[in-house]
């Protein structure tokens, strides 16, 4: 019987996997963290909003009105891209999105994962002090702005329900919305002020900070492929590193490995793309800004601004089309002074999605030892610490800071 090289192997090196290794480590297991780039942070972890949302109190759920549904199903929205030919791929993963998105499910799925939502930023900045990088953490909020009355009265709606969960925000008119961001110009119906969620100007980077902490702290990273992943005797194996425990922390590409086990998770993709460019002249964005009513959101990083779009359902491999960039780029060049592109092409890549957008945490049911946290959906930044820290309370038999239950693998049947 050859002996495990560690306690516990965590397959993905991303946000969601990096901080299961971390809170594993904490609680006293020796971790071996695999993926199959050669540093973390490299895939969708890299690519997101940079933001900590921890003011987002319910997820993003199939739309309910039947006048944006068939601006959807027509390929009229700013907010979804898909073409018709690939219709039949994604349509059962849709028609589960719609269901689950019930005014009575949403809330349970919205309640379930209030307990990781509030404990987003604060997991986050323990991580960020230990592992010495306070500059990537701004707390700066952003700026959701409407250029309908229609759309922003609805907006004011959904900032006074979130209040009685503890999350402030703050109406802007015109004037308030000029003075946060004296650079913008157009003509707006107003804004919502989200205070309080913390902004990474390097999603990327934040990520292999966690990684290099890991290591600091006597964790290992062996670069391998997570589908040669087989139960032994003695536990789990890759190529490369064996341990008693192994978990699937490999956002939309877990299915590679569940799949083979006969699991059969309804875990979807929805795809995204991101472009930096410069600012023109002395032009200053202060805040992620999105527009709501354009699908598109820029942020202040690093490397540059950053515009994200909105969601792409498409075939996991299917080639890059990056039609939503190139039709929001007019739109966020009207918006902000935007020089030229910093990246030589537009980066894609894919969020991990269950039907009632909770993510699955906890034992694999058939296989001792296996181990879930994949499907975080647009949060994989946002909630990759606190799932990490509830998955590793759940692994060494500590109490769990929220309840398990709603991220059971076994609740798709």
């Amino acid at each position: 019987m050859t002996e495990p090289k560690a306690d516990v192997l965590v397959l993905g090196a991303g946000m969601v996997g990096v901080s299961a290794a971390l809170h594993l480590q904490k609680l006293g297991r020796d971790v071996i963290l695999v993926d199959r780039n050669e540093s973390a942070g490299e895939e969708t972890s890299y690519g997101n909003a940079g933001l900590i949302e921890c003011a987002s109190v319910f997820p993003y759920m199939f739309p309910r009105d039947i006048k944006q549904i068939v601006k959807y199903a027509l390929n009229r929205s700013p907010q979804a891209y898909y073409r018709f030919s690939e219709l039949p791929d994604f349509l059962p993963w849709l028609l589960r999105y719609y269901f689950a998105s019930s005014p009575a499910r949403a809330m349970h799925s919205a309640m379930s994962e209030l307990p990781l939502i509030q404990r987003s930023l604060v997991e986050h900045e323990a991580l960020i002090a230990e592992a010495g990088v306070p500059d990537l953490l701004r707390r700066t909020g952003w700026i959701k702005l409407f250029r309908s009355q229609a759309s922003l009265a609805a907006a004011v709606r959904d900032a006074e329900r979130v209040k009685q969960y503890g999350v402030p925000s703050e109406i802007l008119d015109r004037a308030a919305i000029a003075a946060r961001e004296p650079s913008l110009t157009g003509d707006f119906a107003g804004a919502v002020y989200w205070p309080t969620p913390g902004f990474i100007a390097d999603p990327g980077a934040l990520a292999k900070a966690y990684a290099d902490l890991f290591i600091r702290k006597g964790g290992r990273f062996v670069v391998a492929d997570a589908r040669t992943l087989t139960q032994e005797s003695s536990g789990w194996r890759v190529d490369g590193a064996a341990a008693r425990e192994a978990v699937v922390a490999l956002g939309p590409w877990s299915d590679l490995v569940f799949r083979p086990l006969g699991y059969s998770i309804p875990l979807g993709v929805k795809r995204g793309y991101h472009l930096h460019l410069k600012a023109s002249g002395n032009a200053v964005l202060n805040h992620p800004v999105l527009d709501s009513d354009l699908g598109y959101l820029l942020a202040p990083m690093n490397r540059g601004i950053r515009l994200t779009t909105g969601v792409e359902f498409a075939r996991r491999n299917a080639p890059p089309r990056p039609i939503q960039i190139e039709r929001a780029l007019p739109r966020a060049r009207a918006l902000f002074p935007l020089g030229e592109a910093v990246d030589a092409k537009p980066w894609m890549g894919a969020r991990p999605c269950l039907p009632d957008m909770l993510p699955v945490i906890g034992p694999a049911p058939r296989h001792p030892g296996l181990w879930f946290d994949f499907g975080h959906q647009h949060h994989g930044l946002t909630l990759g610490p606190a799932t990490g820290r509830l998955l590793a309370e759940m692994m060494t038999g500590t109490a769990p800071f929220a309840d398990p239950r709603p991220f059971a693998a076994d609740r798709f049947g």
